[in-house]
């Protein structure tokens, strides 16, 4: 099976190098690219038997977390492979609350590339090596979910966890100040607060958090 690949980076030597390393494997095929996540939304409704697209995360006009949730709403036989320079928390879980199959960081070799390709359009999430430490450190140990309670854990203000809430979906801050009609920084200061009060040191952290006090948005 020859897997068809669109490659989307906003950077021009970036997106062609990917696309020359790409053709060296004799199972994809690179059938198009595009410049940033508007382009790629365009390009994906004229590509006939389009398989997987390989997604940069920054970039203008579109980010591809936003072009990664519209893609996988709209072509919904199209699976996403994030391959990003970024491998922080809040990236990682943006990704993947879009939709995307799999994340890669970009000192992924083309072998890694062409099997994480590989991977996903047989329906299997998969990540790099430094993605998949950080994955399984925020599942693993993770609780079933409690009920709620009406008094909130660890001192927590309603506010607070109803933001931790988002966070575990994988909201952006900003993201979380447009669901809540408040302003960035406000998003900023529940974050620091509520991560004093839990003890959380990064997102991962107060994604487990959330989940295991069942504070998530389910």
């Amino acid at each position: 099976m020859v897997v068809k690949v669109m490659v989307v980076d906003d950077q021009q030597v970036v997106r062609e190098g990917l696309v020359a390393l790409l053709g060296l494997l004799d199972d994809v095929d690179v059938v198009g690219s595009a410049a940033d996540g508007a382009q790629a939304l365009e390009l994906a409704g004229t590509l006939d038997g389009l398989d997987v697209v390989l997604m940069d995360l920054n970039m203008p006009v579109l980010t591809g977390a936003e072009a990664t949730r519209r893609l996988t709403r709209e072509h919904p036989d199209v699976a996403v492979l994030v391959l990003t320079t970024y491998s922080d928390d809040a990236s990682i879980a943006g990704a993947l609350a879009a939709g995307a199959k799999g994340y890669l960081t970009k000192d992924a070799g083309r072998h890694e590339i062409g099997a994480a390709l590989r991977a996903v359009v047989a329906g299997q999430l998969t990540f790099g090596a430094d993605v998949s430490r950080q994955v399984a450190g925020a599942l693993s140990g993770a609780a079933k979910p409690a009920p709620r309670k009406e008094s909130l854990p660890d001192g927590l203000t309603a506010r607070e966890a109803e933001v931790l809430g988002w966070i575990a979906a994988g909201k952006s801050n900003g993201e979380i100040a447009a669901e809540l009609f408040i302003g960035e920084t406000t998003v900023k200061t529940h974050i620091n607060n509520a991560f004093a009060k839990i003890g959380a040191r990064n997102r991962i952290e107060a994604m487990r958090y959330a989940v295991r006090h069942g504070l998530d948005h389910d």
